[in-house]
C-alpha cells in the first residue's frame, strides 16, 4: 500500500512539474500554452539574456554568450545530479536536443552540484551531449543568482537575439516549442 501511494504520489508531482506555471497582470496563477510561448519570441519588449561563465566540466570557462547569437535557440538549463526532478526530466531535454541540434538548437547545462565526480557522472549517465558549466556552489550558483532560480529544474530558452522567449518549460511543451520557433 505504502509503495502506491509513493508512486501515486511521485507522478503527482512529476506531472505538476511538466506544467508551465505564469501570473498574470492580477497576480493569479495561470498556464501558459506553447502558442502563448511562441507569441513572446515576437514580442520586441522581452526580457533579455544575462551572460553566464562559470567553469566548464572539463576545465576552462564555458559562457552562454558563446553560443547566443550564433544558434537560432539556446536553452539554459539548470538542474544537478542529485535532483530526482531533474534526472527524470533530461528524456525529454535529450529528445529535443538531438531532434533540434543540427536545425540550430543548443543546450548549456548549469549545474548546481557540489561535487564534480557526481556532476561529471549523471551527464554521462544522462547523454547529456551538450555544454555544461557549474561554479561547484550548490544553491548559491551564480546561475541561481543571475537568473533568480529558487527550484530546479528550470531552464531559460533564448532566442538568436539574445531574448528570453520562454521560462521552464517541460516535456513535450519543451520539445512543442523549440518545434514551433525552429519552422
Amino acid at each position: 500500500m505504502t509503495k502506491r501511494f509513493l508512486l501515486f504520489a511521485a507522478c503527482v508531482v512529476l506531472t505538476a512539474a511538466c506544467t508551465r506555471k505564469t501570473t498574470d497582470a492580477n497576480g493569479t496563477a495561470a498556464q501558459e500554452t506553447v502558442a502563448e510561448s511562441v507569441a513572446a519570441a515576437a514580442d520586441n519588449n522581452a526580457p533579455q539574456y544575462q551572460d553566464l561563465a562559470l567553469p566548464g566540466i572539463s576545465g576552462g570557462t564555458v559562457k552562454v554568450s558563446d553560443y547566443v547569437g550564433k544558434n537560432k535557440l539556446v536553452l539554459i538549463d539548470f538542474w544537478a545530479s542529485w535532483c530526482a526532478p531533474c534526472r527524470a526530466e533530461m528524456p525529454a531535454v535529450v529528445k529535443t536536443y538531438t531532434d533540434f541540434h543540427e536545425k540550430g538548437l543548443e543546450v548549456v547545462g548549469v549545474s548546481f552540484d557540489n561535487n564534480h565526480e557526481a556532476w561529471a557522472n549523471a551527464v554521462g549517465a544522462l547523454n547529456m551531449a551538450w555544454p555544461q558549466m557549474s561554479d561547484l556552489r550548490g544553491w548559491d550558483s551564480e546561475g541561481a543568482h543571475v537568473y533568480n532560480i529558487t527550484s530546479i529544474p528550470a531552464n531559460v530558452l533564448i532566442d538568436q537575439e539574445g531574448c528570453i522567449v520562454a521560462k521552464d518549460l517541460r516535456g513535450e511543451d519543451l520539445y512543442n516549442t523549440v518545434a514551433e520557433l525552429l519552422k
